[in-house]
């Protein structure tokens, strides 16, 4: 045997992860909250997807219930911040979207709004405005992130809404659409544009409070899927709010302002990008729960089901599209458990987290069609609930920056490039 054959064989023969700090294993702790929201997803979110989706009303007593045990809570979200792994939130969000995307969003479009104020607010703004996104058991409150407007979607450079000073308050002015928990949340987290000049760089976040004068819901979508998610207009009428509602302070605001003004070209997102750049993998972990769900239905269907005196997963042509919807929704996983880390634990180098909202939006929408196509005409009615997830999935191509944006991303990234 030779020197080189016989260290190979040693190699081998040795503890497979001696050594290594690699893993694909979640912590006890991390498969113990998996199986605790999966759990509730379980016994609380599945049986009443169907009526919340066909009523399109925000599922109240399912959010207290989240509330109740300590999942929907401001406590939970830093806790999930906190993990150095960052895979707390990909794990509890493909869990809980496995149950329903519509609730699911509803317990966690807070999320996205607390986001907001951890990218952009000091620390006594983050004490004070996390915990007010969320409440207490019995006094549940909801937070929205106010960003896209119909001008402004993908393109979130060219926002319209405006924030003057005015003596020691902002004046805002503008209008939010397509926003979750617009209108009924407690505390809105509003994007508008300071130096219109500046683009994304004259760009500052406000607080503003449920009841302030001025603030109100415009009309509240009737949407394709994730149907019990409140999506609604925000409109900002002369807005006022203390000058402490701007997140970060207006010292730092003006420095970046004038950093913007002098032409320094160093690189440096704001905190709205920021936002969406942490929040992709997460939601591309929700896209993949909606995707297990589909595959895991399908498959126990193709191994009931009979056609011509045998059980359809015998068929290959049924065999081989569960096979590869299996591989797919593995990937996307392992993709979104990737930019999640990276996203905790370093910088982004080549669009990683675009990498994995991308695949995982376009998994979910390629897995539920087939999942209906393996159901054939079951597959279409409402009493099989495939072409409800098919609803649901469709809209993670699009929200939280479209796949097209995604790539674009992807594509400035690897080149170095400014590709329009």
């Amino acid at each position: 045997m030779s020197d080189v054959t016989e260290t190979l064989m040693n190699a081998l023969q040795s503890n497979p992860g001696k050594g290594s700090a690699f893993s694909l294993g979640l912590t006890e702790e991390q498969q113990q909250l998996k199986d605790w929201v999966h759990d509730f997803a379980q016994k609380e979110v599945r049986p009443v997807a169907a009526e919340y989706d066909e009523s399109e009303e925000t599922p109240w007593p399912v959010i207290e219930k989240a509330a109740e045990i300590g999942l929907y809570s401001s406590e939970f979200l830093m806790q999930a911040f906190s993990d150095p792994t960052g895979l707390t939130l990909p794990v509890v969000s493909e869990e809980l979207f496995w149950g329903c995307a519509g609730i699911g969003l509803s317990i966690f479009g807070t999320q996205l709004a607390a986001a907001g104020i951890f990218a952009n607010a000091a620390p006594d703004q983050l004490l004070k405005w996390v915990p007010a996104c969320y409440g207490t058991p019995g006094d549940v409150k909801l937070g929205a992130w106010c960003m896209t407007e119909s001008q402004a979607g993908s393109d979130v450079a060219s926002l319209r809404t405006t924030a003057k000073k005015d003596g020691n308050e902002w004046v805002l002015n503008g209008q939010k659409v397509f926003i979750t928990n617009g209108g009924i949340a407690d505390v809105h987290v509003v994007v508008a544009t300071v130096d219109p000049e500046l683009k994304h760089k004259g760009q500052a976040t406000f607080i503003v409070e449920k009841g302030t004068p001025g603030l109100s819901q415009g009309k509240k979508e009737k949407k394709m899927g994730i149907r019990a998610s409140h999506t609604a207009e925000v409109i900002l009428d002369n807005v006022r709010v203390p000058e402490e509602n701007l997140l970060g302070g207006e010292d730092r605001l003006m420095k970046k302002i004038e950093k913007a003004r002098s032409g320094d070209k160093a690189r440096e997102s704001s905190g709205m990008l920021k936002t969406l750049e942490t929040s992709r993998p997460i939601v591309g972990a929700q896209a993949v729960g909606i995707a297990r769900a589909a595959y895991e239905f399908a498959l126990e269907y193709a191994k009931e089901r009979e056609q011509f005196g045998r059980r359809i997963i015998e068929n290959q042509a049924i065999a081989f599209k569960l096979a590869d919807m299996k591989m797919a929704i593995d990937a996307a996983r392992l993709l979104v458990w990737r930019g999640a880390w990276l996203g905790r634990n370093g910088e982004y180098e080549a669009g990683e987290g675009s990498m994995a909202k991308l695949f995982a939006s376009e998994t979910a929408v390629a897995v539920t069609d087939e999942a209906i196509q393996i159901l054939g005409g079951y597959g279409y009615i409402r009493e099989f609930p495939v072409e409800k997830w098919h609803r649901d999935a469709k809209i993670y191509s699009l929200f939280e920056g479209t796949s097209e944006i995604q790539r674009l991303v992807i594509s400035r990234a690897i080149s170095g490039i400014h590709i329009k």
